[in-house]
């Protein structure tokens, strides 16, 4: 009940509006507008560029949507490439011991060969096979069949191995070649975050403190705008799933995050972006999941939004570039984007793709 209390109160916080209980739905009742002073008219020409503040406002989220969208694509890169890094380090070794193993065989093979030439190049079992006594001769027979059985089981496997060896071989190159096609677009990315994220910075750097102050609300009532709509549909009404024992220990981890700041790729333990927030507070829980929102949304199960339950993940956006962990009371924690820290907000607050259950 304390943790409802505080979603609430901070949803309150962030949205900039009041959450009113009726009988029917204490806690998605639909808020009352909220009481705010009136901000000055803006200037006709708010910022250098002779854009409005609204339309500075607007390019900057596009350009961390976009940086976000470019942040999970290297996120996503970078993870592939460690299991790549690992699947040609395993490959290694495989050679390495296929290596050993072909030696082994060799030697065995030369073992055997040494000793056919010891005897005048007649075997063992040939010699026996020319005995008078036929118990000797069934025997002899016997041993014959199994060392020839032995030779061509060996040389077999010899080929085997020598096969398994250059498939190994053509597979660490394959893997290889990946792995650089992936360090290429890592960096191409990179730079595209980085001049994005650059890009909106300067554009706020240009901003007077009081239009930067003027940007914040306005950033905080669209939210507060869609929070309401969201929560007046009566998406919640009948939403009553408590958090498993993962999901509250994955909700105690995020909470613990709460005012540390979003840094794209990170994840903790002093900063983190939305998707490195989740994926640390699920493993805290005892439940890997992937790294990025992206394939968080495509293999994690599915769940409908009034099946949802605290501990869930929210996946924002078209491109599932976003991804907050649910607390229950219509609220989430996430990191949001650069500039803002992890924070408590409306889970209707951007546009929701849907529901994910790391614990399913």
């Amino acid at each position: 009940m304390n943790r409802r209390r505080c979603a609430t109160a901070a949803i309150t916080v962030v949205c900039a509006l009041t959450v009113l209980a009726s009988p029917a739905q204490a806690a998605f009742a639909a808020p009352t507008p909220p009481v705010t002073t009136p901000a000055p008219a803006p200037t006709p020409s708010a910022h250098p560029s002779g854009k409005s503040l609204e339309q500075v406002r607007r390019e900057i989220d596009t350009l961390y949507r976009q940086a976000a969208s470019a942040t999970d694509a290297y996120n996503l890169a970078d993870e592939r490439a460690k299991k790549q890094s690992a699947e040609i380090v395993r490959l290694a070794q495989a050679i390495v011991d296929g290596q050993a193993q072909i030696e082994d065989l060799k030697n065995r093979a030369g073992a055997a060969a040494r000793a056919q030439y010891r005897n005048g190049g007649i075997p063992d079992e040939a010699k026996l096979v020319l005995t008078d006594d036929p118990q000797l001769f069934l025997n002899g027979v016997g041993r014959l069949q199994q060392g020839q059985k032995a030779t061509k089981d060996l040389l077999a496997e010899l080929k085997q191995r020598q096969d398994d060896l250059e498939a190994y071989t053509k597979d660490a190159s394959a893997h290889w070649t990946r792995l650089e096609a992936n360090r290429i677009q890592q960096a191409k990315t990179k730079k595209q975050i980085e001049t994005k994220i650059a890009a909106a910075k300067k554009l706020e750097s240009q901003l007077e403190t009081a239009e930067r102050e003027r940007l914040l609300r306005m950033e905080q009532d669209e939210q507060a705008r869609a929070q309401t709509a969201w929560l007046g549909s009566g998406v919640l009404k009948d939403v009553a799933g408590s958090a498993s024992p993962e999901g509250k220990k994955a909700i105690a981890f995020a909470t613990a995050q709460l005012g540390k700041p979003y840094v794209w790729g990170a994840e903790g333990p002093g900063s983190y972006d939305c998707s490195g927030l989740t994926s640390q507070a699920w493993a805290a829980a005892g439940t890997g999941i992937p790294r990025t929102s992206q394939e968080q949304w495509r293999l994690l199960p599915r769940i409908a939004v009034e099946d949802m339950r605290p501990g869930d993940l929210i996946i924002y956006h078209a491109d599932a570039s976003h991804v907050g962990l649910y607390i229950g009371d219509g609220a989430i924690i996430h990191a949001p984007r650069p500039g803002r820290d992890v924070t408590v907000a409306g889970a209707g607050s951007m546009a929701i793709l849907g529901v994910v259950r790391p614990d399913k």
